[in-house]
């Protein structure tokens, strides 16, 4: 199951990225919404390879997924794989300089199944596909505007 949407973010692209490549910054903001969140790579550069162990807990069940950041090219993208056990899925996200303080934001996510309950469960979500979309759409938009508010906060500091 493929889902895909763009947002528009009023900052250049340079702060964009940095924003989104701010890994410690995600750690963080994972842990204060109870994930428990670990490197599972010994990199102390930031690049692909890069990769975290995740535990969270998501309608009553305890979950865990291993992510990866499988390509890095400054500014226009980044790109993730996760891996749990019912699902794999990869994340792409591009960035297009419009201006030069517009930047369009493309992000694609796939999801695909390795187990028959996750089979069901995605076969269920696309019958419920526009409704999934607007939710994506949603959570997109959302990310986008706290990363134009996180940015708008550093310029005026």
């Amino acid at each position: 199951m493929k889902f895909s949407t763009r947002e528009d973010i009023e900052a250049p692209i340079d702060a964009v990225f940095a924003a989104l490549a701010d890994f410690d910054y995600w750690e963080r903001a994972g842990m204060r919404r109870g994930a428990e969140v670990s490197r599972s790579d010994k990199q102390t550069k930031t690049g692909p390879g890069m990769g975290w162990n995740v535990r969270f807990r998501f309608r009553g069940k305890d979950r865990a997924l291993a992510i990866r950041l499988t390509e890095m090219d400054k500014p226009a993208r980044l790109a993730f794989a996760g891996d749990s056990k019912p699902v794999n899925g990869t994340m792409v996200i591009d960035l297009l300089e419009l201006s030069p303080r517009r930047t369009r934001v493309n992000i694609s996510t796939e999801i695909k199944p390795k187990t028959l309950g996750a089979r069901l469960v995605i076969q269920s979500l696309k019958l419920a596909k526009a409704k999934m979309d607007r939710r994506y759409q949603a959570r997109v938009t959302a990310f986008c505007k706290d990363i134009e508010g996180r940015l708008a906060a550093t310029r005026r500091a």
